[in-house]
């Protein structure tokens, strides 16, 4: 596993964890995808991460608060929610694309394989 993947995969347990949502999704972000940066991702996920690090981020803090704690206290509990799904969904699309975690289909039909006549079921 990659050093995102495994950070995702915390982050997506802590999501699962017990507790409010808005405090699983501070937590989550803060303590597993903070760190990250987007460029270290692969291209195809790169802008959904920079939205959702920028959501985490457009709040100013007030004293003695954090940005992302900042920003989360603002959000409603729908937008926490819509959160912790990009969250989710960012890591599922990291294991599809990670090494072998994804099957080599046929480009064409030429590369299919052929099922073996006794195989086929015949409908007489």
């Amino acid at each position: 596993m990659t050093y995102q993947v495994e950070h995702f995969y915390a982050a997506v347990a802590t999501l699962a964890g017990d507790g409010h949502i808005k405090h699983r999704l501070i937590r989550a972000y803060q303590d597993n995808l903070d760190s990250i940066d987007d460029l270290e991702l692969p291209i195809t996920l790169k802008e959904t991460f920079a939205e959702l690090k920028s959501r985490m981020y457009t709040v100013t803090p007030l004293k003695g608060e954090g940005a992302i704690r900042a920003s989360v206290r603002k959000m409603s509990a729908r937008e926490a929610s819509a959160c912790a799904i990009t969250i989710l969904s960012l890591y599922s699309d990291m294991l599809q694309l990670s090494d072998g975690a994804q099957a080599s289909l046929p480009l064409n039909g030429e590369e299919a394989q052929v099922v073996p006549p006794f195989l086929v079921k015949s409908v007489s």
